[in-house]
């Protein structure tokens, strides 16, 4: 192959996060010191997937009927981790929730659809594990969901269903899929990406390693809480007589 495109590679939204373009070399892999001091100090604060209205998740509360004053006392919880106190509290009164088809952005759902029919499913116990029981590693939500097995999935012969959907997942969003623009599963070329790691190692990864990419995002990833504010989330409402809330999803690396 002539000229080889390698891409520096921590977010695909690495331009807007730190200010220029992804770093892009041709047969090299050379970079200045300067650039490599800031990408490493940047590193912690960088986002995988970045959150918005469209990345909400509706979920409806089933179970025992909250009585309003029961709804005005979760809604009022306002802890440093108040989303979690507030799903906790909706379990404690002997609710539960489950993901409701009504997503904020629809174009997100069919994305998710795209790579794998039962990924919003997926995601939204993946969701649970994190604001409900405090999982925050993607590679911990993976062992949760196969240990609970929410889909029902036949595991006996050891088909890993729920880490490869999480995987590919990851895989996508690195490699160009957004939430709020039809993805159409095509890439951009991209000939393999330079991951810088904490320790300053650089590791190579050819667009035909996919396997390996895919272990890296999974093992360096980790769920957080976005802006309830900014997002419009975290809070219990009401719709045709039903409760519903929405989380919201965001991704890290670690």
């Amino acid at each position: 192959m002539a000229s080889n495109k390698w891409v520096f590679y921590f977010t695909r939204e690495l331009k807007n996060q730190i200010g220029y373009s992804n770093i892009v070399l041709t047969d090299s892999l050379n970079i200045d010191i300067s650039t490599l001091n800031n990408l490493l100090r940047l590193r912690r604060r960088l986002v995988l997937f970045t959150p918005s209205s469209a990345t909400n998740f509706t979920f409806k509360i089933k179970g025992n009927v909250l009585s309003q004053s029961e709804v005005s006392q979760i809604n009022n919880i306002n802890t440093t981790s108040k989303i979690r106190d507030r799903i906790n509290a909706i379990y404690a009164k002997g609710c539960y929730i489950v993901l409701d088809n009504d997503f904020d952005n629809y174009v997100f759902k069919n994305n998710l659809i795209l790579i794998d029919s039962l990924l919003p499913e997926i995601l939204s116990n993946a969701l649970i594990a994190f604001y409900k029981d405090g999982i925050i590693k993607l590679s911990a939500i993976s062992n949760k969901l196969t240990l609970d097995n929410p889909l029902k999935y036949n595991q006996s012969l050891n088909h890993k269903f729920y880490e490869h959907k999480l995987k590919r997942f990851l895989s996508e969003v690195a490699l160009g899929m957004m939430p709020g623009t039809t993805w159409t599963g095509l890439y951009d070329g991209t000939e393999g990406y330079l991951v810088i790691k904490e320790d300053g190692d650089i590791v190579c990864y050819h667009i035909i390693n996919r396997n390996l990419f895919e272990d890296y995002l999974l093992e360096n990833t980790k769920f957080e809480t976005p802006s309830t504010t900014r997002h419009g989330f975290g809070a219990i409402f009401t719709k045709n007589n039903e409760l519903f809330i929405k989380l919201n999803l965001q991704i890290r690396f670690l």
